[in-house]
């Protein structure tokens, strides 16, 4: 197929966006149109006549806009290629097609409007730096994570003596709870610990049941405020019947070597080498936060540095991924069916519309760094990239090929790595 020579490409309104006049010979559309009047021709099924003897005019009639439509599906993405291919110039996505002329025996002239990665450099990019904050660790901060330690080792001993729940207690219970919604069914749970006057513990619950003792129940209405953690009670009044079934106290573990011998891990036997594990740890996570802050600014520099134009395509791609991640996670959390649908999808799309822009702009300049940098991801990393993927997710790496293939993911993995390499190379040259 061959198309015109005046065909033109020009840059309108959207800096990535370009309108390619395209034109399709007579003789070619003929051909294309008089092989799917055959088609038609040999399979309609038109009472009064034999099959695939039908005359060329009433297919013609019966099945206009259906063999338009299919010449259309033939002619249009061929030309299109041909035409972008003549002109260097590599679509992202499909085309939106405008004007278009189509007849029989005519040529076909269409207009294509379509985005194209912006042309650009980043020159300088290697005088970017971020200053380092130096990592710093207290002994304050070593001591409560140890303290932490012995509460999650912590033991809960029954308490025998016939007496209420008092501020300290644990109760553990069992309780089932009523929602006023409509339909909403109950929620039972036989075996709770409710830490009394805990700061962790609703005051409603620890005020209902001081003074409860084991084998008592106790009845009340607990109303939980807008901004409470969970989204499936925020704002709600649930009633709560609730069985003590016995009282419990804490004891923690006293600090010393026997303690940390206790732990298991062979490396620990004393608390001084305890000390040092926590201490190890914590610069570990340190270094880990100041890595990720110091990522950002630069991300945040190498993008005020090269405000390049971005393709409306990717950012309204990079919005439907942040949106469908946020909405994943509101669902792990206990988001209903029925909350998404009172969302306003508009409003949360143009929420999430600056951060997709800078995410994809400063993606468009990784990758050119990379280029520069002659970064490269070899098949066996993408490999062991896709296998550590997989066993995070608790899938057969095999399997997430697979589904990566089918989708043609592949290519976004390698992409993606190659930006992250990219940013760890500015990391490690920023300073």
């Amino acid at each position: 197929m061959t198309s015109t020579t005046d065909a033109t490409a020009e840059v309108i309104t959207n800096p990535c966006e370009r309108e390619l006049s395209v034109e399709v010979p007579a003789e070619e559309v003929t051909k294309a149109w008089q092989n799917v009047l055959a088609r038609f021709q040999k399979h309609a099924r038109i009472p009064g006549f034999r099959n695939g003897k039908v005359p060329a005019s009433i297919i013609r009639k019966k099945f206009a806009d259906e063999i338009k439509s299919e010449v259309v599906e033939q002619l249009i993405p061929t030309a299109f290629r041909e035409e972008t291919k003549k002109q260097n110039l590599i679509p992202l996505g499909q085309p939106r097609v405008l004007e278009l002329e189509l007849e029989e025996t005519k040529p076909l002239r269409f207009k294509a409007l379509f985005e194209v990665l912006p042309p650009f450099e980043v020159e300088g990019y290697k005088e970017i730096k971020v200053a380092r904050e130096p990592i710093v660790i207290n002994e304050e901060e070593v001591e409560k994570t140890i303290e932490g330690l012995r509460e999650q080792n912590s033991t809960y001993v029954n308490v025998d003596e016939d007496r209420g729940l008092a501020d300290g207690d644990f109760a553990s219970v069992g309780f089932k709870s009523t929602s006023e919604d409509p339909g909403a069914e109950p929620v039972e749970m036989d075996d709770v610990l409710v830490d009394i006057g805990g700061s962790n513990t609703l005051a409603d619950f620890s005020e209902h049941l001081r003074g409860a003792k084991a084998g008592e129940t106790r009845s009340f209405d607990v109303t939980y405020a807008e901004d409470f953690g969970d989204k499936r009670l925020a704002g709600k009044t649930l009633h709560y019947d609730v069985e003590v079934k016995g009282i419990k106290t804490k004891s923690v573990p006293e600090l010393n070597d026997e303690w940390v011998r206790d732990l298991g891990q062979e490396e620990m036997k004393t608390l001084d080498e305890l000390r040092a594990k926590v201490r190890e740890g914590i610069e570990h996570e340190k270094k880990h936060q100041s890595e990720h802050k110091v990522k950002e600014a630069l991300l945040l520099q190498l993008t005020e540095k090269f405000p390049i134009p971005v393709p409306i395509l990717l950012v309204e791609n990079s919005i439907d991924q942040r949106l469908e991640r946020g909405l994943r996670s509101l669902v792990a959390q206990g988001l209903r069916a029925e909350d998404i649908k009172r969302m306003d999808l508009s409003k949360l799309r143009e929420g999430q519309r600056e951060g997709a822009l800078r995410d994809v702009r400063a993606n468009l300049l990784l990758e050119k760094i990379a280029d520069l940098e002659n970064i490269e991801v070899s098949d066996e990393e993408l490999d062991r990239e896709i296998s550590a993927a997989a066993q995070e997710s608790k899938q057969n790496p095999a399997a997430l090929r697979k589904q990566l293939e089918e989708k043609n993911g592949l290519g976004g993995v390698r992409q993606q790595m190659r930006c992250d390499r990219a940013m760890s190379w500015l990391y490690e040259h920023s300073e």
